[in-house]
């Protein structure tokens, strides 16, 4: 877990779960087409994140330190592709140059970057993790989050032994210590369980990066009931980011849209994105305020409560 020195609370700040078009990899021809079309989404990224902040700057007045990305969104999700094929054709090294790439937008646009992609890991060469990051405002990817549950691709768990014996313990919960306070990740559905969300409050998060692609329906839809869940049971912002569809997967590319949106710490719906690309789904962040309803003594303070409980209290 990296940890950067946070004496006092930050001044509120922008935070925004970008919107954006996911242009899939599973039917390039070659592994250099795929790579392109990866890089290529790595550039037009780029580009939204610089004229929505500068469009939030002039809007709201605030400076936007913290970018959420939806889920998979540089090459959509496997459809069948063996595990070596989707390794070579979508999944980036956590030393590769996708990750240089989005290092220099975080670095370019001086905010926090966070975004979930499939990655590989040396230790383990017959696999891939989906992995949920965020990337400082040197370009540093300061937390690897991998998924925990999944019902399609491996996870850390199922090599758990071997996986906490090279990266350790820490490495199924970071949260990192920022100068925009305590971030933690979770990805996709991983929202609906809410022990996941529990463990990274209890080890300090405060902010929420949740990137997900999601059904979009104008149905209040599991995810959406638990985001605002999740937000007030653990007193967090959760910022999640939803896909603005998907071309290219073979079946309405529209499914997965809207519902972008900013959760304060008190459950309330901050801000949300209606369909299609979007950076409306954006919202201040009073971290101050946050860690000062946590030091309140209330009935509405369920982490202090909780604590209570588990030492056997009424």
């Amino acid at each position: 877990m990296n940890r950067e020195a946070n004496d006092k609370a930050p001044a509120p700040y922008a935070a925004l779960a970008l919107q954006m078009r996911c242009h899939a990899v599973n039917d390039c021809r070659t592994v250099d087409q795929a790579r392109a079309r990866i890089r290529a989404s790595i550039e037009r990224c780029d580009g939204l994140i610089r004229g929505s902040r500068l469009f939030i700057k002039t809007y709201s007045g605030d400076d936007t330190r913290l970018v959420v990305l939806p889920e998979y969104f540089l090459t959509g999700y496997p459809r069948g592709e063996a595990a070596a094929e989707w390794r070579e054709r979508a999944c980036l090294r956590p030393d590769g140059p996708e990750y240089e790439l989005l290092g220099e937008a975080a670095r370019g646009n001086g905010l926090y970057l966070s975004g979930n992609a499939y990655e590989t890991d040396g230790n383990f060469p017959e696999l891939y993790f989906q992995c949920s990051f965020v990337i400082d405002p040197s370009g540093e990817v300061i937390l690897r989050y991998r998924r925990q549950i999944s019902m399609f691709a491996p996870t850390p768990r199922d090599v758990l032994d071997r996986y906490l014996e090279i990266h350790g313990e820490d490495s199924l919960y970071p949260v990192a210590e920022t100068a925009i306070g305590r971030l933690a990740c979770v990805a996709s559905e991983e929202i609906l369980y809410p022990e996941i969300s529990q463990q990274l409050a209890l080890r300090g998060a405060e902010v929420i990066c949740h990137s997900s692609s999601e059904q979009g329906s104008p149905l209040l839809t599991p995810k959406n009931v638990a985001k605002r869940a999740r937000a007030f049971e653990n007193q967090v912002y959760v910022v999640s980011a939803n896909s603005a569809g998907i071309a290219g997967p073979g079946f309405p590319e529209d499914s997965t849209d809207g519902h972008s949106q900013v959760v304060d710490f008190r459950g309330k719906l901050l801000a949300e994105a209606a369909y299609g690309e979007s950076m409306c789904g954006f919202a201040e962040l009073d971290i101050a305020a946050l860690r000062r309803e946590r030091g309140k003594t209330a009935m509405l303070n369920l982490p202090a409560r909780r604590r209570i409980l588990d030492r056997g209290g009424a």
